[in-house]
């Protein structure tokens, strides 16, 4: 199953980082069982490295040949595309061999290299804006990508630094990401509600119960997209387990949010 960022609405979800490989499929064979629930285009995605971890010791993935590897059998047995990030320009080429998507970190945006050897590959790539950057600083992001080739491309909103260890989620910025870069926008809604740095031994935390009120306003608000991150067992989660969704619970949350979706949009979607 190919992958564009232009059958809104779209689901991109999938845990944090691959784990065991059992954990991916199980949590594969879920998302497909929503794609057709629901109605709605779903990408499985997960990281084979998490390079930006705040403490050296924090859980970083299988790395870039087993993990490819994983997410190649998690497409294989849940019909699903996959997505993946990328942290340097030497994993792009490499890691589009196998996944139908790129994403570039929020903490990566400016970097010119590893968005243009995104672009290069041709897939489909998805930007997080930082958690510094105005909506219309992505402007420079997307042209970068644009430069090498691919012509679909997503920008994600994860929400905005507020003093030390918080992030708000400015509702304006969907229809300000949209103009500023022509492209279909994202709501991250389970970075959105971290908190960098504040969780414990350094790691991230965050406020879980706040993600269905954020992402309900986001369907709202010309949000063309959907992003969670989302495990059997957020509690035992390698990384981000303040904020990863619970997989049993994500059915009734994304209900509500498509319907919020379409009655804002006329019942009808695109």
């Amino acid at each position: 199953m190919s992958w564009t960022f232009a059958r809104a609405p779209f689901l991109i979800a999938g845990p944090c980082v691959l784990e065991r490989e059992d954990t991916a499929l199980r949590i594969a064979e879920a998302l497909a069982a929503l794609h057709l629930q629901l109605g709605i285009s779903v990408c499985f995605k997960a990281s084979f490295d998490k390079a930006n971890r705040s403490r050296l010791a924090g859980a970083r993935g299988p790395g870039l040949e087993e993990g490819l590897r994983t997410l190649e059998r998690v497409r294989a047995a849940s019909g699903l595309p996959v997505l993946t990030d990328v942290h340097e320009a030497a994993q792009a080429e490499a890691a589009a061999h196998v996944v139908d998507a790129l994403q570039i970190p929020a903490f990566l945006c400016r970097q010119t290299d590893l968005l243009v050897a995104a672009g290069t590959t041709g897939k489909p790539v998805n930007i997080k804006k930082g958690q510094w950057m105005p909506p219309e600083g992505m402007a420079g992001a997307v042209e970068k990508v644009r430069s090498g080739g691919s012509r679909d491309v997503a920008v994600t909103e994860r929400g905005t630094f507020f003093g030390y260890g918080d992030l708000v989620v400015d509702m304006r910025n969907f229809a300000r990401l949209r103009a500023a870069t022509g492209t279909p926008v994202v709501f991250d809604a389970t970075h959105a509600v971290q908190r960098p740095g504040l969780g414990p031994e350094g790691a991230s935390g965050g406020e879980r119960e706040a993600i269905p009120p954020l992402l309900k306003a986001a369907a709202a608000a010309g949000a063309d997209g959907f992003f969670l991150e989302t495990h059997p067992d957020p509690a035992s989660a390698m990384s981000d387990a303040a904020t990863q969704w619970p997989l049993d619970d994500l059915g009734d949350l994304l209900s509500t949010t498509i319907e919020i979706w379409s009655r804002s949009r006329g019942g009808i979607h695109a």
